[in-house]
């Protein structure tokens, strides 16, 4: 019999009510792990972290209300020892990057193995990162891209939404050849030929989202 104090206490943040169900009967067939709370978004992330205070918090990045960067972002500000484990289908290097910066431990994609999620549920808690290795291969080429500034994601996401350089100028209140500029300036970091290759790429790396 384990002992009460060694159970881990988790919360699940994630908006699809049948995948919070079924993990957290999976979850719950491992003698350690108990599931404590449930949120369907980051703002309720937030206000359940802080009612239960769980030992370890499985976060999705795609939700409404606060996103998942944002409410790792806001728990480990106000709480310095939460221990947040990514779990979503998000794998764009620029996904994986803001979820660990902001503060998550560990990363994992909803179509890990059981065993697998386990494993990083127990390492978080031991006080260890949990990052898989085809998670750290994205993360060192997402280190090793050039930084988009914000003025040039500005002018990507606006490419990514389908706006012509004359409605981007309008938009930002910048010239045309400033778009342009900024334009060459993208497709030569993101290491694409031209704006319809920029936009997918920008999708597929989580870069800007829809």
């Amino acid at each position: 019999m384990i002992q009460q104090s060694n159970i881990i206490r988790i919360l699940i943040a994630d908006d699809y009510a049948i995948w919070r169900q079924g993990l957290t009967a999976l979850l719950e067939q491992e003698p350690d792990l108990t599931v404590v709370a449930h949120a369907n978004n980051g703002q309720e992330a937030l206000t359940m972290f802080r009612q239960y205070q769980p030992d370890v918090t499985l976060m999705d990045l795609g939700m409404p209300q606060m996103d998942g960067v944002a409410a790792i972002t806001a728990i480990c500000a106000e709480f310095d020892t939460a221990r947040i484990v990514v779990l979503t289908t998000y794998d764009g290097d620029e996904d994986i990057y803001r979820g660990l910066r902001a503060g998550a431990k560990g990363y994992l994609l909803k179509d890990a193995e059981p065993d697998e999620l386990f494993a990083a549920i127990r390492t978080v808690v031991s006080g260890k990162k949990y990052i898989p290795i085809a998670v750290g291969v994205k993360l060192a080429e997402r280190m090793e891209n050039a930084q988009l500034s914000d003025r040039e994601l500005e002018v990507l996401r606006l490419i990514v939404t389908g706006k012509c350089n004359h409605d981007i100028s309008t938009i930002l209140h910048i010239s045309e050849s400033t778009v342009k500029f900024h334009i060459n300036n993208i497709l030569g970091k993101l290491g694409v030929a031209d704006r319809t290759q920029a936009a997918i790429t920008a999708l597929k790396r989580g870069i800007v989202s829809l």
